[in-house]
């Protein structure tokens, strides 16, 4: 799944390149997690005013109203430009095509669990329910370490599912979330209020630390991720326990470890992350 850094880097790699377009024609393919919420033709004639991210969304401005952009379990945006070799024709896995004055804007979502969705401002009723509950962003201003620190303190739940709800910071996914916890020498499963103020303080950088570098990286490419212009990430190549089941530690030489959470797979090493104590 797109995580946090997988959809900046998207964002990145488009956003400029669109930017003051006119669309002159839309297409959507099968049917996607919700629908448009227009008729694709009546975005016609629009300006791109720019392409912004809210957690794992893509906000695509217009001069009227605004589209919302989820890439899913699978999905992937390209952007070719008037000077590049076409695309060509929607291929089976392609629901939803962007033609602009600057270029084709394609998403490629072979699960067909993303989105594209017409609102007509941030304020809409729908825009709200996706939006609102979202946390901080941990890459902006806004990420504070009191805040961060509050909602540790509020919260029972595992801090790795904590992190994956997003209710406190948004983006941190499983690939990052295992990671961050590793970094910060935090078992997994540990009630998020049980977390000792030093690693609390330790965690909060390395969810900054760590997606600022994965973005740098251009993500994660594990199957089919790539940016709007065709690159593959290259944090995998990085990651010290994700993906590296029995595998040994980098730190300490234990084999890492695979937990499920939730039904979702958490990696960890046991020796470097023990249970946790108050520290």
């Amino acid at each position: 799944m797109p995580e946090l850094p997988e959809v900046e880097v998207t964002r990145r790699s488009f956003a400029d390149r669109i930017a003051g377009a006119r669309i002159d024609a839309a297409a959507l393919g099968k049917p996607l997690r919700w629908p448009l919420g227009l008729l694709p033709q009546a975005l016609v004639g629009r300006e791109v005013l720019g392409v912004r991210r809210r957690g794992k969304y893509l906000l695509v401005d217009l001069s009227e109203g605004l589209l919302l952009i989820h890439l899913g379990m699978s999905g992937s945006l390209r952007f070719v430009g008037l000077d590049e070799a076409p695309l060509g024709s929607a291929g089976t896995h392609d629901h939803f095509d962007l033609k602009t004055s600057q270029g084709l804007l394609r998403l490629h979502d072979p699960r067909r669990f993303g989105a594209v969705i017409y609102v007509p401002d941030e304020g809409d009723a729908l825009a709200r329910k996706l939006l609102d509950h979202l946390g901080m962003e941990p890459l902006s201003g806004s990420f504070t370490f009191d805040a961060f620190k509050a909602g540790l303190a509020a919260s029972r739940t595992p801090i790795k599912q904590l992190l994956l709800s997003g209710s406190v910071v948004v983006g941190v996914g499983n690939i990052y979330a295992s990671e961050v916890l590793f970094h910060s020498r935090i078992h997994p499963a540990t009630p998020a209020r049980d977390v000792g103020p030093r690693k609390v303080k330790t965690l909060y950088e390395a969810i900054r630390s760590v997606l600022a570098l994965a973005v740098e990286q251009g993500g994660t490419t594990l199957r089919d991720f790539s940016a709007a212009n065709g690159m593959e990430g290259h944090f995998q190549l990085q990651a010290k326990v994700y993906g590296r089941e029995g595998l040994p530690c980098t730190h300490c030489g234990a084999p890492i470890k695979l937990i499920k959470q939730g039904q979702r797979s958490t990696f960890y090493c046991a020796r470097c992350q023990e249970e946790a104590k108050a520290l």
